[in-house]
């Protein structure tokens, strides 16, 4: 199914509901539909058509949802670009893109124009934010169009948008994603509008993350009302739950948590909020158990997926977040809020060996999927998507393992894991240990290298506030709860860890700054270039 079905459908059931808020701006479905059909006929004027490529940097907004849609009418593909790109990347990204027109908001003109040198297919520069030199004004550029419906004539397996991977090791790869990508997962788990149905959905993650897409796709397929926020900030995310009483929230890890820790968290009205559901990175275990205290008529779900695999592949649902019952049945549900939960019905996952071999229950392999809503294959990088497409099966890189129930458990990226004298160590699995000493606010483990142990583990602590805590105390607290070879041998204090956009802990940087080996009778407070950043001991 062509996503451009997904607004023409709910255009056509609510057409006078409020499809997004923005700000000061509110545009109902039909205004929505109408905005799409003038930028597309504005667009195919400028010789834009089937497989050209439209790019856009800028943060959340409306102007991002009507340029995909204007896109999918075209049979164009639309390429969204990180906005917190420097200026190598985005050269890199539009070279290797070939895009014919390039939206972007006002704080990156100068980064685009810099970027753009050597990008022989672009000739469409278009301001969002108001006139600038000889680009093309947005609005101007869509009130110059016809408000006539254009029906795409692809395939449901063409392209419909490249998304880039965060690079953190590497150049950053471009990922091909086909309507049928998005479609298979909506249709079969998202309602479609219905005139006595009315939800309204608040939009936080960023518009260049697979998390932010899927948001979209399902709320104009769901008909529901997408309030968008720019960028995540906790009081006006407060703000906008009260005042236009939101139904429905996708947040990250680290977005739940500045919300729960905030000091003015008590001041609103939150009770309109019915699901929570959250992804993108690791969860606390803390911090979900926190969440479902200080939320309690929220209902909350863990989605799993990857950019390759468009959309959510694994899912635990609410009732596995539902903490009530004997103490027999908490203490299951306490250890399965630790899991992504289980596969999707129409999708399989399998826990493989090296050799692709599956491996027993409980035991750590990687994890792979199939089904139809893989990603086509990595733009211009035959030989990365052979790599990680292997006879219909997708080898995610994420490693984990499978209970006798079902339920899967990550244990961490496949780089990451540590070897340390033949023993294979997760990281997660160290770090949830280490985040369960109430002094540690947030954690992370890497593998330094030893001549004699292969690798040894060090953990990158964030402390409390008001707390104090010494390495020697987390290394203990560890011992007590894991098998001698998984606890740290040292202990670094920092302010925060460093992460990408979406939350995620970028150990490439950790190991970086932190990799050097332990040196017996060392301060492991002041490995790392230069001296700690933070000391809690």
């Amino acid at each position: 199914m062509n996503t451009t079905e997904f607004l023409a459908l709910s255009s056509a059931i609510v057409p006078q509901r409020e499809a997004v808020i923005f700000e000061e701006k509110r545009f109902s479905y039909e205004d929505l539909l109408e905005r799409v059909n003038r930028l597309a006929d504005a667009l195919a004027n400028r010789g834009i058509g089937r497989g050209d490529r439209i790019a856009a940097i800028q943060v959340n907004c409306n102007e991002h949802i009507e340029a995909y849609f204007a896109a999918a009418k075209l049979d164009a593909i639309y390429v969204p670009i990180n906005f917190r790109v420097k200026n190598d990347e985005l050269s890199f990204m539009l070279k290797d893109s070939e895009p014919k027109a390039l939206l972007a908001g006002g704080r990156y003109y100068d980064l685009v124009e810099a970027g753009t040198k050597g990008v022989p297919s672009l000739n469409t520069l278009i301001a969002l934010d108001g006139p600038h030199d000889s680009w093309l004004s947005y609005e101007k550029l869509l009130a110059s169009g016809k408000n006539e419906e254009r029906f795409p004539q692809g395939d449901d397996d063409d392209t419909t948008i490249i998304m880039f991977t965060a690079g953190t090791t590497g150049t950053p790869k471009g990922v091909m994603l086909t309507y049928n990508s998005f479609a298979s997962y909506i249709i079969s788990n998202i309602s479609p509008a219905d005139p006595e149905v009315e939800e309204r959905n608040i939009l936080t993650v960023p518009l260049h993350h697979i998390a932010g897409m899927q948001a979209v796709l399902s709320a104009i397929y769901g008909g529901r009302t997408l309030i968008i926020q720019r960028q995540f900030q906790p009081v006006e995310w407060m703000q906008l739950v009260q005042r236009e009483k939101v139904n429905r929230a996708m947040m990250v890890p680290t977005m739940l948590k500045q919300l729960i820790d905030h000091p003015d968290f008590l001041k609103y009205d939150l009770s309109s909020l019915q699901v929570i559901t959250y992804g993108a990175a690791p969860m606390p275990l803390p911090v979900i158990q926190d969440a479902i205290r200080k939320l309690p008529k929220t209902r909350f779900i863990n989605a799993f997926g990857q950019t390759e695999t468009a959309s959510t592949i694994t899912m635990l649902p609410p009732e596995d977040h539902d903490l009530s019952g004997s103490p027999q049945v908490v203490q299951r549900k306490l250890k399965r809020l630790s899991s992504i939960g289980k596969p999707l019905e129409d999708v399989e996952v399998r826990i493989v060996d090296e050799q692709g071999i599956d491996v027993p229950k409980g035991e750590v392999g990687e994890i792979i999927a199939s089904g139809p809503r893989l990603m086509k294959g990595y733009w211009h990088r035959e030989d990365a998507t052979r790599e990680t497409m292997r006879n219909g099966w997708l080898f995610t890189g994420d490693l984990g393992y499978m209970d006798e129930d079902g339920y899967i458990f990550l244990a961490g990226r496949a780089k990451d894991f540590i070897k340390r004298g033949g023993e294979m160590i997760s990281p997660d699995e160290v770090e949830q240990v280490l985040m369960s000493h109430p002094a540690v606010d947030e954690a992370a483990i890497i593998g330094v290298p030893d001549d004699y142990w292969g690798e040894r583990i060090r953990a990158v602590v964030v402390v409390r506030p008001g707390s104090r805590v010494t390495g020697q105390e987390l290394i203990e607290h560890c011992h007590e709860r894991l098998a001698s070879y998984k606890r740290p041998e040292s202990v670094v204090f920092v302010p925060e860890l460093p992460r990408n956009p979406m939350g995620k802990v970028l150990k490439r940087v950790l190991r970086e700054e932190f990799g050097q080996p332990i040196v017996e009778g060392g301060d492991a407070s002041s490995v790392g270039k230069g001296q700690p950043r933070a000391r809690a001991n």
